[in-house]
C-alpha cells in the first residue's frame, strides 16, 4: 500500500540520518505483507500501517501516542486535555477514567481491544513536540498520535512527522484555526475534534455584532500563532458583520504595560476591545481594562480555570467584594464565548462526564475537556465501526463521522469532510460569581445567552480563509 511504503521510506531516511536504531527499523520493515496480515499482538510482523498492531477482525491493540504539556506554567492545559481524553475512553467502556497526570504508558482493556497509551510531555515547545512525536512513531510504532496544547507544536508535528510518516493525528486542544484550514497542513489523516479560534470568533464575534451596541473594536493579542489567529478570526467576523476594526496591536507573552494600548483604543474611537491572550498575559490585560476606567467593553472567549481564577481575582479587587452579576455587567466584562464548560450543557452524557471527571480529578471539566473527550470517543467509535485496530482504517472511519457520545450531547460533534475539523455547538455567556465547589475561581460562566448551532460555528468550504479541500 502507498501509505505503508511512505512510512517505511520516512523511517529509512531517519535511520540513514542516524536518528533511528536498526532494531526499531526492523520492526517496521520486517516480514509482514503490508496488507494488515500481522498477527495483531505487536510482534513486528507488519500491517497496513507498518507497525504490527493491526487486526481486521476487530481485536488487537491500538497504540496511541499522547503528547501534552505536563510540566511548566501551562501544565494544567495539558492535564485537563489528557483527563478529557481519558474520560472519553472510560465513558465508551463504562469504566472510571484513569487518574493520570504525568508521562508513562497506560493500558485500557476493552473487550478484545486493548488501548495502549504512551503519554509523553511535549512541554509547550514545537521542538520538544517534534522530538516526542518522532520517538513515538520510530521507537513505539504508534498507530495514532494525539495532542498538543500548542498550535505551533501541532503545526510542527504535522509538517515533520505526520505528513512524512503517514501516521494519523488527532490535534487538540491546539486552537489556531489554520491547523485545519491551511492547505499546507490539511490531510485526510489530520483531524481535530477540539474547538478552534475561528469557532470562537464566529460565535462570540457575531453575537456581539448582532446583539450589542458595539460598533468599533480595537484588537490586542499576543504576538505568536494563537494570538494572531484570534485577531485574524475576530477581525474577519466583525468586519463581515459591519463592525469596524479600528486597529490591531500585538505584544509579547507576559506583557504587562497595557495603559498605552487602552488609551490608543480610546483615541481611535473604539467602544470595545478583544483580547487574544492565554493565562500568561490575560490577567494583565484585564487588570488595566477594569481599573483604568476607559469605558470599553471587553469580550472574547471564556478561559480555563487558571485564567478565570486570575481574572476573577482582578474583578474582586477592582470592582469590590462581594462580587455581583450587576457589578460585572456594569463593568462591561463580557459576553464571552464558551467552547465548553461543565454548566453549559444539560444531557445524560455530560452529566455522567461531570460526575466521573469530578470524582476522579477533584475539579469540574474545563474548557478543553469536551474536545479531547470527543477525540477519544471518536477513535473508539472508529475502531468499533471499522472492526480494525489499524491506524489507516481508524482514520478512514473517522472521516465525516458524527460522533455519537460527546459532552455536548449525542451526535454533538461531526468531522467535516472537507477538512476533518469537527463542528459543534457553541454558547455565549456572561461571567457570574462562582457557586461551584469544584471550580477554583471567583467567577464562572453564567447561563447561556445564546446557543450557536454547529452548522454556523465553523469556516465553510468557500470561506476565503479555508484552504482545505480533502
Amino acid at each position: 500500500m502507498a501509505r505503508d511504503q511512505t512510512r517505511r521510506e520516512w523511517l529509512k531516511s531517519a535511520a540513514a540520518a542516524g536518528t533511528l536504531g536498526t532494531a526499531a527499523l526492523a520492526g517496521c520493515t520486517g516480514n509482514g505483507d503490508g496488507n494488515g496480515n500481522g498477527n495483531g499482538n505487536g510482534n513486528g510482523n507488519g500491517n497496513g500501517n507498518g507497525n504490527g498492531n493491526g487486526n481486521a477482525g476487530g481485536g488487537g491493540t491500538v497504540k496511541i501516542g499522547v503528547m501534552q504539556p505536563l510540566t511548566g506554567n501551562v501544565q494544567y492545559y495539558g492535564q485537563q486535555s489528557l483527563w478529557g481524553f481519558l474520560s472519553g475512553l472510560a465513558y465508551k467502556h463504562d469504566q472510571d477514567p484513569l487518574d493520570v497526570s504525568s508521562a508513562g504508558t497506560q493500558t485500557i482493556e476493552a473487550g478484545d481491544v486493548t488501548y495502549e497509551l504512551i503519554i509523553e510531555n511535549s512541554e509547550f515547545s514545537p521542538d520538544q513536540a517534534q522530538t516526542v512525536a518522532t520517538d513515538l512513531v520510530q521507537d513505539e510504532e504508534v498507530d495514532l498520535l494525539f495532542g498538543t496544547a500548542s498550535s505551533d507544536a501541532a503545526r510542527r508535528v504535522i509538517e515533520t512527522v505526520v505528513l512524512q510518516a503517514n501516521v494519523p493525528f488527532v490535534a487538540g486542544p491546539a486552537a489556531a484555526a489554520d491547523v485545519t484550514s491551511d492547505s499546507e497542513l490539511c490531510s485526510d489523516i489530520v483531524f481535530r475534534a477540539s474547538e478552534n479560534t475561528a469557532m470562537d470568533a464566529l460565535s462570540g464575534g457575531r453575537y456581539v455584532a448582532q446583539e450589542t451596541d458595539v460598533e468599533r473594536v480595537f484588537i490586542m493579542a499576543a504576538d505568536y500563532s494563537f494570538g494572531r489567529a484570534v485577531a485574524r478570526n475576530y477581525a474577519n467576523v466583525l468586519e463581515n458583520e459591519g463592525v469596524e476594526v479600528v486597529d490591531q496591536r500585538f505584544v509579547p507573552r507576559g506583557h504587562d504595560e497595557f495603559a498605552g494600548l487602552y488609551q490608543n483604543a480610546v483615541d481611535a474611537g473604539a467602544d470595545a476591545v478583544v483580547g487574544g491572550f492565554t493565562v500568561v498575559t490575560l490577567p494583565n490585560f484585564l487588570d488595566e481594562g477594569l481599573s483604568g476606567d476607559y469605558g470599553l467593553r471587553m469580550f472574547g472567549g471564556f478561559a480555563t480555570q487558571i485564567s478565570t481564577n486570575a481574572i476573577g481575582g482582578v474583578a474582586q479587587r477592582v470592582l469590590g467584594e462581594p462580587l455581583t452579576e450587576e457589578k460585572i455587567r456594569d463593568a462591561q466584562l463580557g459576553p464571552f464565548t464558551t467552547r465548553y464548560h461543565w454548566n453549559q450543557y444539560d444531557n445524560p452524557i455530560n452529566d455522567a462526564f461531570v460526575d466521573s471527571y469530578t470524582s476522579t480529578y477533584g475539579i469540574v471539566p474545563d474548557l478543553f475537556t469536551a474536545g479531547t473527550f470527543t477525540a477519544a470517543s471518536s477513535i473508539v467509535q472508529a475502531v468499533e465501526e471499522s472492526g480494525s485496530t489499524n491506524g489507516a482504517d481508524i482514520a478512514e472511519a473517522m472521516r465525516g463521522m458524527t460522533v455519537t457520545d460527546t459532552p455536548k450531547g449525542e451526535g454533538g460533534y461531526t468531522y467535516q469532510e472537507y477538512n476533518n475539523q469537527a463542528r459543534s455547538e457553541m454558547t455565549v455567556a456572561y461571567p457570574v460569581p462562582n457557586t461551584e465547589d469544584n471550580w477554583d475561581a471567583p467567577i464562572m460562566p453564567g447561563e447561556p445567552l445564546a446557543r450557536i448551532p454547529a452548522s454556523e460555528t465553523t469556516l465553510k468550504p468557500d470561506d476565503p480563509d479555508m484552504g482545505c479541500s480533502l
